[in-house]
C-alpha cells in the first residue's frame, strides 16, 4: 500500500508529460481541422491540462506525504517537455504558417532557456515561497497568447523583428534574476497577497474581455507587478 500511495503523485506526473507529447502532435497541424477543432486549439487544450497535472502532483504529494528525490527530477522533467518543447513547437507551427523561414527556428530558443531554468531552480534553495526568472509554466501561457493573437491576424506579433524581441525578451526572463511573487497562499486575506489577488482578478478579467489572447497580456502585468512588488520590499 506504501507503494501505491508513493507512486501515486509519480503517476499525475506521467499524466503532465503525456498531455505535453499530445500537445506536440497537435500543434504541428496547425489550423487543419482536428477532432471538431483545428490543431493548434487542441495543442492549446493539452497544455492546460499539463498545467492541472502539474497542480495536482504537488497537491497529491503534499496531501500523501509523498515526496521524493525522483519526483522532484521527474516533475521537472516533464515540464520541460510540456510548459518548454511543446509551446516552442506551437510558435514554430505558427510561424511556419506564416510563411516566416528563418524566424521559426528562434522557437527552438525557449525549450533550451527552460531547461536551464528549471535546472537552476532544482539546485536553489532560495525558490521555495517565490522565483527567481520566469516560471516554465507562465512561459507557455505567454506563448499560447502569443499564437493565438497571430493566427487570429495579428500582423504587429506576426513582423519578424517584433517576434525576435518577444523571444529573446521571453527567453531571458526565464534565466534572469528578477523576482517574481508565486501564487502560493500562507493566508487568504489581502494584507501580503496583494499581488496574488491583482493578478487572479486581472486574469479573470483578460480572459472574459479577450479570450485566449488576453494569456499573453496576463503574462506581461505578472512580470510588471512582479517588478513593482520587489521596489516595495
Amino acid at each position: 500500500m506504501n507503494t501505491i500511495k508513493k507512486n501515486i503523485p509519480n503517476s499525475i506526473t506521467c499524466l503532465n508529460i503525456l498531455a505535453g507529447l499530445l500537445s506536440i502532435v497537435c500543434s504541428i497541424k496547425g489550423e487543419s481541422p482536428l477532432w471538431g477543432l483545428r490543431g493548434y486549439e487542441w495543442g492549446y487544450i493539452f497544455i492546460g491540462i499539463a498545467a492541472v497535472a502539474d497542480f495536482l502532483d504537488g497537491f497529491c504529494a503534499r496531501l500523501l506525504h509523498a515526496y521524493s528525490e525522483m519526483g522532484k527530477e521527474l516533475d521537472s522533467l516533464c515540464d520541460l517537455v510540456s510548459f518548454g518543447v511543446a509551446p516552442a513547437f506551437a510558435v514554430y507551427a505558427c510561424m511556419d504558417a506564416n510563411g516566416e523561414e528563418w524566424m521559426k527556428w528562434l522557437a527552438l530558443l525557449i525549450p533550451v532557456a527552460g531547461a536551464l531554468r528549471l535546472a537552476r531552480f532544482n539546485v536553489d534553495t532560495r525558490q521555495t515561497v517565490n522565483f527567481i526568472g520566469l516560471p516554465i509554466p507562465a512561459n507557455a501561457i505567454f506563448w499560447i497568447g502569443y499564437t493565438s493573437m497571430v493566427y487570429a491576424g495579428s500582423g504587429l506579433l506576426a513582423n519578424p523583428w517584433v517576434f525576435v524581441i518577444a523571444v529573446l525578451l521571453e527567453s531571458w526572463l526565464m534565466v534572469s534574476p528578477l523576482r517574481l511573487f508565486s501564487l502560493k497562499f500562507k493566508t487568504w486575506g489581502w494584507k501580503g497577497n496583494e499581488f496574488r489577488w491583482l493578478l487572479i482578478i486581472t486574469a479573470a478579467a483578460l480572459i472574459f474581455c479577450m479570450g485566449v489572447p488576453g494569456l499573453m497580456w496576463l503574462i506581461i502585468v505578472y512580470v510588471a507587478y512582479g517588478i513593482f512588488d520587489g521596489t516595495r520590499k
